[in-house]
Formats: structure tokens, C-alpha cells, sequence
């Protein structure tokens, strides 16, 4: 008795299998569409949650950044001054219009 109690081939086995992982509707029109609503207002309730949670830790990082940088002096910005990396090119490759081509 033993051995035929625990064989996965048996066929009440794979019925209880088949109805454990496969939810049926309910067949009442107004049971359906409250199973449907109470099913749409988990998914809105978990969005929500994980917007809630990703704002937090967005704003959780920013106030770390400037917590960390407390203290130090922030550069004076002139507006007149433009940084960047620049190159010269002459007027005469300019007019041939080859620069491209590195110096």
C-alpha cells in the first residue's frame, strides 16, 4: 500500500495538481466581476506602492549626495566663463572645408 500511495503517475494525483494551479472563475456574472475588480485594485495598490518606495530611495540618494558634501565650498560660477576643450583651426582648411582630419 505504501508504494502505490506516493506515485506521481496516479491520476487523483495529477487532478489535485491540475486544480491547485489552476484557478477557476467563478461562474456568477457579479462574483466575476468583483473577483476582477478586487483583482485590479491589488495590482493599482502594488503600483502604487512601488512608485512610493522608488521616490523614496531617489530621494533618500539625493539627500546622501548632499549630506556628504556638506561643508565644502561649491565653485563660484561666473557666467562669462565657458569651459570646455578647444582646438584652433586655422581660416584656409576652414574654406576647403577638410576638418576632419586631426592637426
Amino acid at each position: 500500500m505504501f508504494a502505490h500511495s506516493f506515485r506521481f503517475d496516479h491520476h487523483q494525483f495529477q487532478q489535485r495538481m491540475r486544480n491547485a494551479f489552476e484557478p477557476r472563475k467563478p461562474r456568477h456574472r457579479l462574483l466575476r466581476f468583483a473577483v476582477g475588480v478586487i483583482g485590479l485594485g491589488l495590482l493599482a495598490l502594488l503600483v502604487m506602492f512601488s512608485v512610493v518606495i522608488g521616490t523614496a530611495m531617489i530621494v533618500a540618494g539625493i539627500v546622501y549626495k548632499l549630506w556628504k558634501r556638506r561643508g565644502q565650498p561649491m565653485a563660484a560660477r561666473d557666467p562669462r566663463i565657458v569651459e570646455g576643450e578647444y582646438r584652433v583651426v586655422d581660416a584656409a582648411r576652414i574654406e576647403r572645408g577638410d576638418t576632419t582630419r586631426p592637426l
